[in-house]
């Protein structure tokens, strides 16, 4: 028996074989490189008529990218000292911190000028956050780097492109910018791409960072209508869909010890806007099956599961989980994966919703660019 899958167009070739068919599935490609991840016209206007007091709540805690100061790009090769001291666990590197600052601060003050033009419509704020990225672009950040170097460089930049990439998928929405300076600024974040994703395919890495540079290669190869990254990521989503267990859960994130629940959810944080995007080019991934029947829906219910009862995770790890303290960004994840998903949240995660969620590595305030919906 063989297995449909999701595909947006019909086959481009197909020879009976038998009772069945074997077919060749044509490519996908970007239709729209404004579309964004999230309908820009409809959520301006929910904002400017909103009733909800989270979402209330999140617009009132912005900063303002021209209140902001200017972040000068890091020059020279990028050495970033890894995030643990040893290994993939443990106790955090206190050297790392200083190091990413200025990606970190970039991020902020980008995400914040789109966050501000999305509520307001402030073409200042715009110009603001497109000038930023043009100071970097003009740079040539993000290219000098190797991971056999600096792995966690390498992780930076993938991070940092996907802000600054979904920031620009909404941002390329206001006609008054400088239209030369996009160009500019896009074709940028495309080398940055191009040369993450070789990466990529060199070292065959295929945890959470493989997801982040598949969120980073679609939201670029929508802005730049590159189809060669833009199908790539949509290979990362189906990747990990087709790794999830019996439980729902990702066997890589699970081997994380301590922080096994929190990798869980650091995964579906790329994966979901990832699967949004898509979503505004007509490729269906919240609806994509793994051989085994699973969905990213089956993911997500895990995570509901064991941030209810963290015990459930001793069936992969005795490691007592770090779930005391969750941040702002954990269930960030959750606002999109809501407007796709027919079934109510999992408990545990409608909880963590009660307050607002933040992300700048996928989009700033995630609360103010689509706020969760509950179902019913």
């Amino acid at each position: 028996m063989f297995e449909q899958r999701i595909l947006k167009r019909p086959m481009k070739w197909c020879v009976p074989v038998f009772f069945a068919l074997s077919c060749a599935a044509q490519a996908e490609h970007v239709s729209n490189p404004k579309a964004s991840y999230i309908d820009v016209t409809q959520r301006r206007s929910a904002l400017a008529h909103n009733k909800d007091p989270r979402t209330a709540q999140a617009i009132a805690s912005l900063k303002s990218c021209s209140t902001l100061p200017s972040i000068a790009p890091p020059s020279g090769r990028m050495i970033i000292p890894p995030h643990y001291i040893s290994g993939g666990h443990g106790p955090i590197n206190p050297a790392e911190a200083p190091a990413t600052r200025p990606y970190n601060d970039f991020e902020r003050r980008v995400t914040a000028g789109m966050n501000q033009w999305l509520i307001t419509g402030s073409k200042d704020e715009a110009r603001c956050a497109q000038q930023q990225i043009d100071a970097w672009a003009q740079a040539g950040a993000l290219l000098d780097y190797d991971p056999k170097e600096s792995s966690q460089a390498w992780f930076q930049v993938e991070w940092t492109l996907s802000s600054i990439a979904i920031s620009e998928s909404v941002l390329v929405n206001e006609p008054s910018l400088d239209s030369a300076m996009i160009k500019r600024d896009i074709s940028w974040m495309n080398k940055v791409a191009h040369r993450t994703v070789d990466f990529d395919k060199e070292r065959n890495q295929k945890n959470n960072h493989h997801y982040w540079r598949g969120l980073a290669a679609v939201a670029t190869g929508v802005i730049s209508s590159d189809d060669d990254l833009f199908n790539w990521g949509i290979g990362t989503f189906k990747g990990a869909i087709d790794e999830l267990d019996a439980r729902g859960a990702l066997p890589q994130e699970m081997a994380r010890h301590e922080r096994a629940i929190h990798y869980q959810s650091f995964a579906l944080q790329p994966l979901t806007p990832l699967a949004a995007f898509a979503e505004q080019q007509h490729v269906h991934l919240y609806q994509y099956r793994s051989p085994t029947g699973k969905t990213v829906a089956d993911a997500v219910d895990f995570l509901g599961e064991a941030v209810a009862n963290p015990e459930i995770i001793k069936a992969y790890t005795p490691d007592a989980q770090l779930v005391d303290d969750l941040g702002s960004d954990f269930f960030a994840f959750a606002e999109f994966y809501s407007h796709h998903s027919s079934a109510p949240l999992p408990p545990a995660i409608l909880k963590g919703l009660e307050k607002p969620t933040f992300a700048t590595r996928i989009g700033g305030s995630t609360t103010v660019v689509d706020a969760y919906v509950q179902k019913k």
